[in-house]
């Protein structure tokens, strides 16, 4: 008798056992396995500095695009995949609990676009900056001393340093870090132009050659035409002749120019007024492209 009591209570046990291991494989599954619950095509998580993967799993079951959590968690934690990302994730349809754990880790979040244009101005590309939502506006707060800090020199000389380019950034990342990618690359695009110069050019430095280049890239309305422009405003600088040209005028007068380049702004005294100025003005007045700092380089004979 007390055998078959132990019996039929192994075998009680055992089919318990059973049935909790088939239950828990079937939460797993559709835990890990199935799609998430998206109401739209795609949608955008995201997740901040500080956020955990407890927390972010959490939040999107509250939302019910996550079925069973804690079985995904449990997931998780057994496959050592708990480490997450900060950034935004773009989640479409199909993606299952497993690949989001895979994404979250990996860190493949969205990626922004942001475009300098060849001559546009610093602060048209400032502009273009302050319109993108999803970067955080740390220049305007900057002191001089930590603008300086951050590129190495003055707000009043930053024209021309980052250049013309699309480049890529996140969600939460700041517009420093986006000028810092700007100008690392001008620096590194001039640095090699300027070290394949041509002899005796009349630049003491490759700063008067960017202002050069800028003032080309103003002047060309051909890509082809940009070594002979280079050529003139050379030929002009050798000779202790004014430049006189009228981009650099427009760039003096700032905001007070209305689309109308009048006789009388010629005469008008401004450090961009190369009618009035001798040689190049203190600073470059757009951002230059490498076919621009290559042709003030190699000017045409």
């Amino acid at each position: 008798m007390a055998k078959t009591v132990a019996r039929y209570l192994f075998l009680l046990i055992f089919v318990s056992v059973a049935a909790a291991g088939l239950y828990g494989l079937q939460q797993i599954h559709v835990a890990v396995y199935q799609p998430l619950v998206l109401p739209e095509a795609t949608r955008t998580l995201l997740v901040a500095q500080g956020d955990t993967l407890t927390s972010v799993v959490h939040d999107l079951a509250e939302e019910g695009v996550i079925r069973n959590p804690e079985w995904l968690l449990m997931f998780a934690k057994l496959h050592k995949q708990t480490s997450i990302r900060a950034g935004e994730y773009e989640l479409e349809h199909g993606l299952t609990g497993e690949t989001l754990l895979q994404r979250l880790a990996s860190g493949r979040v969205v990626q922004y676009m942001v475009t300098f244009v060849e001559g546009s101005t610093l602060a048209e590309n400032m502009a273009i900056l302050a319109a993108e939502k999803k970067l955080i506006n740390d220049i305007d707060s900057m002191s001089e001393a930590e603008y300086r800090e951050t590129f190495g020199f003055l707000p009043s000389e930053a024209e021309g340093w980052f250049f013309p380019d699309t480049y890529s950034y996140v969600s939460g990342m700041k517009m420093s870090d986006v000028l810092k990618q700007a100008h690392y690359r001008m620096r590194t695009i001039l640095d090699e132009e300027w070290q394949k110069r041509d002899k005796d050019l009349p630049y003491r430095n490759p700063h008067e050659a960017l202002v050069m280049a800028s003032i080309v890239e103003k002047e060309t309305g051909v890509a082809s035409e940009r070594k002979q422009i280079a050529g003139v405003f050379v030929r002009r600088l050798r000779k202790g002749m004014k430049l006189q040209t009228d981009p650099t005028v427009i760039y003096g007068l700032g905001k007070q120019f209305q689309g109308d380049l009048k006789r009388s702004h010629l005469k008008e005294y401004s450090p961009w007024n190369t009618y009035v100025i001798d040689g190049l003005p203190p600073t470059p007045i757009a951002l230059p492209g490498r076919a621009a700092i290559n042709a003030a380089l190699h000017p045409a004979p």
